[in-house]
């Protein structure tokens, strides 16, 4: 029996699809790998036409898939999910935490710690929480 290469990805569910994906391309030097909306698809009564049913981003080796949350009134990222990018370069580890704090609320700034050279936690615009850690040079 052999063990094929699983991926994993995340997925979040926004407000403003369109605007989070553009903040996420600049603020996380993401790509954009697919993106159709609610009109684009054979689901067209799901919702809003220009809402965005499925996008995939990539950030580095990692892809994140998005959507608009059809939901009235709900919010992104509710409860205890928290989004993680690891890096190893600081000076990116800051730019990313800037980025993504542009706008949002930071939950603890980028510092040092014991087991990183820097970490942080921010709300970004959208509600979605981010964890940034930058290893610790061997």
């Amino acid at each position: 029996m052999s063990n094929p290469e699983i991926g994993a990805s995340a997925q979040l569910s926004v407000r403003r699809g369109r605007a989070a994906i553009e903040f996420y391309k600049s603020a996380l030097d993401a790509e954009v790998l697919f993106t159709q909306t609610v009109g684009e698809s054979p689901m067209s009564n799901m919702g809003p036409a220009e809402n965005i049913m499925h996008c995939t981003i990539k950030v580095g080796g990692s892809t994140i898939m998005m959507c608009d949350d059809p939901r009235p009134g709900s919010e992104a990222a509710g409860g205890n999910i928290s989004m993680a990018i690891g890096l190893n370069d600081p000076e990116q580890a800051k730019q990313i935490f800037a980025n993504l704090a542009n706008g949002g609320t930071v939950a603890m700034p980028l510092e040092k710690t014991y087991w990183a050279e820097a970490f942080g936690m921010v709300t970004d615009r959208f509600g979605v929480k981010w964890m940034v850690n930058c290893d610790a040079p061997k």
